[in-house]
This record gives structure tokens, sequence and C-alpha cells, in this order.
């Protein structure tokens, strides 16, 4: 399950993660005063092309948002260096709208925020409402959102700026079945204009609907990166074994993973 390279000469980069590593301070259970450090992610070497829809498999705790928002330049690693051809949009269920405000005034403050301008804004607001169909809710406060129609109408506010790099760390299975045929439809259209999508979600079977690449990151570093069929299956595995307290067979399935992974050696000229 390692990275396929035969093509990557004809692929043009649009993330390079070199030596990645992050550590987060904790505070000391054994020194009174002291302080540990906990290591999120661990050496981690990564490129991603244009065009490409990268999923990422992991359990809570793995790195994956982490990973997410160092990408996005939402965080600095502790060491490593982190390249992208554009500006990433980093969206998720809890997007920082103001939810004593209408769906119709968030939007406006969400493109301003993301430096459209008031002209672009109001280019832009009728395809938002028309993808997060929403109704009359769109003229409601947000705090009187469902949690779909919230995920709905913030997914639908990132993608107005068209990303060439777009995050999505959350499932859009918090939205219906038509939303979540919009929003795919929406990211493979990102995708055939050379973008790159990165979505992170606890559905296997999501990334594998909407992914072409996986990457499975484990207890801080990458175990597998290749088809994303091949990985989800390996990882649906693991987590059956570990769901039946077979942790020794799960163990097993770890090691073969690692074993049939080699991380690229990135060089930056």
């Amino acid at each position: 399950m390692s990275q396929s390279n035969s093509n990557d000469s004809a692929m043009v980069p649009s993330i390079v993660l070199q030596n990645i590593t992050m550590d987060y301070p904790v505070k000391s259970e054994e020194k009174r005063f002291g302080w540990d450090t906990v290591r999120a992610l661990d050496g981690i070497n990564l490129v991603m092309y244009e065009g490409q829809s990268v999923g990422f498999f992991g359990q809570n705790g793995s790195g994956k948002s982490t990973m997410m928002r160092i990408i996005a330049g939402a965080e600095r690693p502790s060491s490593g260096e982190v390249r992208v051809k554009s500006q990433p949009t980093l969206m998720g269920v809890r997007a920082a709208l103001q939810p004593r405000l209408s769906g119709a005034k968030n939007i406006r403050i969400g493109c301003l925020a993301m430096g459209m301008t008031p002209e672009e804004t109001e280019a832009a607001f009728p395809g938002i409402i028309e993808l997060a169909d929403i109704g009359d809710a769109i003229d409601r406060p947000m705090n009187t959102y469902s949690s779909g129609q919230g995920a709905r109408l913030g997914f639908s506010i990132g993608l107005a700026t068209n990303p060439e790099i777009l995050i999505v760390d959350e499932t859009l299975s918090t939205g219906d079945a038509a939303f979540a045929q919009r929003a795919e439809a929406k990211m493979q259209s990102l995708i055939d204009s050379a973008g790159t999508v990165l979505l992170v979600s606890h559905s296997p079977k999501q990334l594998e609907t909407m992914c072409d690449r996986g990457v499975w990151i484990h207890e801080g570093k990458i175990i597998a990166d290749g088809d994303v069929e091949g990985v989800s299956a390996k990882y649906q595995e693991w987590v059956t074994l570990k769901g039946a307290n077979d942790f020794a067979a799960a163990d097993e399935v770890i090691e073969q993973v690692r074993l049939g992974y080699s991380s690229p050696n990135i060089v930056f000229k």
C-alpha cells in the first residue's frame, strides 16, 4: 500500500509537508511544577497534487485534524516545512459564524472574512443559498438551526471563493442525501479544475466514494498511502479486530501496513 510514484513526474504538487512534527505541552502528572510534551505528529513527509482528492483515515487522536490545521496555516508545526500552492480553505461543521445573526447576514460576514469584495459577495450570494438549501431558515438566527443546517450553510459559504485547496474536516453526513450529492458535485468540479481536496471523515465508505487516494495516520505517523480502496480495506479490518477486542490481531494488521509503506524522500531545490 505504498504510494505509487509512477506518474508523479507528470503531476504538479499543491501541498508539500517535509518532516513535520507537532508537540503540545501538557501538565506533568509526575512533576509538581513541570510540563511534559505530547507529540501529535511525528516526522510527516507527504506530497499532494493538483486534481487529487485525498481521504484521511485514523482513529480519534491520531493527528488528522492537527495536520489539517497545519496545512491551512492555523497552527505552526514544532519543526519541518510546509509549502502550499495557494491559501487552503479549512472548513468544518463548527464554522466560526455568528449564532445570533441570520444565515443571510452570516453569508455576507463569512464571504468578507474570506477576502471577497462586497461585489463578489453579492454575486456569490444566490449560489450559496442554492447549495445550502435551508429554505426560510436563511432569514432566521443561526442559533435556531439544527446541526445539519448549520453544517450545510458553513460548507456552502466556504466554497464560495472556489478555493484551489479545500480541506473538509467534517463528515458530510450531517446534511441530507440531496445536499451530500450537491457537495460532492461541487468538490468534483474543483478537482476537475486542477484543485486539491483533503477530506477527513469517520466513514471509510464516504472516503472511498469521494476520494481517489487514501492516507492512514496512526499515532501521529503515516503508515499507509495509496489507492483509497486498499487503504480503506486494511483500516476497516483493523477497526473490526479492535472492536472485537482482538488486540493481538489488530496489532498484526498495523505492523503489516507499516511494512508496506515507504515514506517519500522530499528535497527542496
